[in-house]
């Protein structure tokens, strides 16, 4: 692969980086590592990069900032592509098909969820791009090659997901100008919380902690995903997911406490979850509703799940819950205990249900 400026950056079948040890190229492997990445030479300044994507330099600064890139001054550190991608989005917005404001928020909602993967993704790497696997080799005789395979699979994998996702989520848009529950922006919202891990982290070694975390977080996910949940963000010992349906995030509650008490070492999990309007921004969920979901976690007993009056009555009308003086009907899977009345902080006084299953599906 020879980049715009004629230099040799590599070759698919394992070409020698710059800045090998052979004494001819002084850069250091993170420009070598840039340089094969972005697959184009440093070229512009700023102000030369938005003159040449004809956007004004005040734009070209504000998509700049929220893809969560810092201001570089006059350095000439951006290439081509920096000014295609500015281009683009500056296109967007001349076209009518989005806003100004719409266009920032594209950028800053990429550029947050992008930075997240790539850090997720070199941590996962991180022992072999840093550990030479012989005595002798350096950081870039093992992190160049390795990135030049790696890169080509994880771009298209990237690009194959978010196809899915795409599709996922249009899918659930289409549905829901048909139905008019889901166009009301009504959620069922859960979260899981691990009980005492604050004090749990003080005591294991950092790479325990991070297996624990990193176990909780997989084994979540899956389920969610798995039951047709939504994860909205992981939280280190809090997970916090969503789905239209309340009866599939009381499965899903319910199937993930069962399932963490199984695991060794893994605390005790409680979950609070609530119904009702909620409002969605750039992935994340806000509202009265959620506010309501995670202080119930917070009250939440060991390996318990409580829900909230709305959803408890969603669960009794869909037919899947019943309450203790009634006997379960066939279709009926969860139980409904109502508890104690309480205060909760800026909600007022809240009166939670436990959600359980009942004794001929547990």
């Amino acid at each position: 692969m020879t980049d715009n400026g004629g230099a040799t950056t590599g070759s698919g079948n394992g070409g020698t980086p710059p800045g090998a040890p052979d004494g001819t190229d002084e850069t250091t492997v993170a420009a070598d590592l840039e340089r094969l990445i972005l697959d184009a030479p440093r070229k512009y300044t700023p102000y030369q990069a938005a003159r040449a994507a004809e956007v004004p330099m005040d734009l070209a600064t504000r998509f700049w900032r929220a893809m969560g890139f810092p201001d570089i001054g006059q350095s000439r550190a951006l290439n081509d592509n920096d000014v295609i991608a500015l281009r683009r989005l500056a296109g967007l917005i001349e076209s009518g098909l989005l806003s100004e404001p719409m266009a920032i928020q594209v950028a800053r909602s990429t550029g947050q969820t992008t930075a997240r993967l790539a850090g997720w993704q070199m941590d996962t790497f991180l022992d072999n791009l840093t550990q030479p696997v012989e005595p002798g080799l350096t950081r870039s005789d093992v992190a160049y090659p390795l990135v030049e395979l790696l890169l080509p699979e994880l771009e298209q994998f990237l690009v194959y997901v978010w196809r899915r996702q795409l599709a996922a989520v249009t899918g659930r848009v289409v549905q829901a100008a048909e139905d008019h529950e889901t166009t009301s922006g009504r959620l069922a919202v859960a979260f899981a919380d691990l009980v005492g891990f604050t004090r749990l982290s003080r005591r294991l070694e950092e790479e325990e902690l991070g297996e624990l975390v990193e176990g909780f977080e997989n084994t979540c996910s899956d389920l969610i995903a798995g039951q047709g949940g939504r994860v909205v963000k992981t939280l280190g010992d809090e997970i916090l997911f969503v789905s239209e349906d309340p009866a599939t995030v009381a499965e899903i509650a319910l199937s993930l406490v069962e399932t963490l008490a199984k695991e060794d070492n893994m605390p005790a999990l409680r979950v609070g979850m609530a119904f009702g309007t909620v409002t969605s921004r750039m992935g994340d969920v806000f509202g009265t509703t959620v506010n309501l979901a995670s202080r119930l976690t917070s009250i939440a007993p060991k390996d318990a799940v409580l829900v909230d009056g709305e959803l408890a009555t969603a669960l009794e009308h869909n037919g899947t819950a019943s309450l203790p003086e009634t006997t379960p009907a066939p279709g009926h899977r969860f139980q409904l205990q109502p508890m104690w009345r309480r205060p909760v902080r800026g909600l007022g006084l809240v009166e939670p249900w436990l959600l359980t299953r009942t004794p001929a599906t547990g």
